[in-house]
């Protein structure tokens, strides 16, 4: 024990390893607190939340007596634009492409399917040796849709047979 530090202490006597223990300690946190606490901080600070300035909204619409919400515009669709078709040009389908419904209607009769998808048309004729479809489209914006595409497969098992011996068998 230390009489001087007896005398600070009041007169009680000190346990030096006690005090250097005690002070070993502080400065331990001391230093720590100096050196961990500002980017534990930081780190702490950006995991918070900040409030964000929100936008004004406008005001909800009135309900009317019914308690219906009133009706609003929706924007129109957009306009489709136009892409002209591209032509088949194969040896003996020049009797069929660039015709149109009737002219196709007169050489083979009545189609046995007639699906409209947009501005685009499919026709299917069918007979004993084959069937014969042909997609019409039109060349230009806003005109009559033509042949430019011919298919033909067999009748019994679907397999792609010639397209121009099909219009050949096919036609009246």
């Amino acid at each position: 024990m230390d009489r001087g530090a007896a005398k600070r202490s009041g007169g009680e006597a000190i346990d030096l390893k006690r005090a250097a223990r005690h002070f070993y300690r502080r400065m331990v946190r001391v230093r720590i607190s100096r050196w961990v606490a500002p980017p534990l901080l930081a780190l702490t600070a950006a995991c918070a939340a900040v409030p964000q300035a929100q936008p004004i909204h406008a005001p909800a619409p009135r309900l009317t007596r019914s308690g219906a919400v009133p009706p609003t515009k929706p924007a129109p669709p957009p306009k489709p634009v136009f892409r002209a078709p591209q032509v088949q040009q194969l040896p003996g389908l020049e009797s069929v492409i660039d015709k149109d419904t009737a002219t196709l209607a007169h050489l083979f009769g009545k189609p046995q399917l007639n699906v409209h998808e947009g501005d685009m048309r499919k026709l299917q004729f069918a007979g004993e040796p084959c069937v014969l479809d042909v997609y019409l489209y039109p060349l230009r914006p806003g005109s009559e849709p033509v042949a430019t595409y011919v298919d033909a497969r067999r009748s019994s098992d679907a397999q792609d047979v010639d397209r121009a011996a099909c219009i050949a068998a096919l036609m009246k």
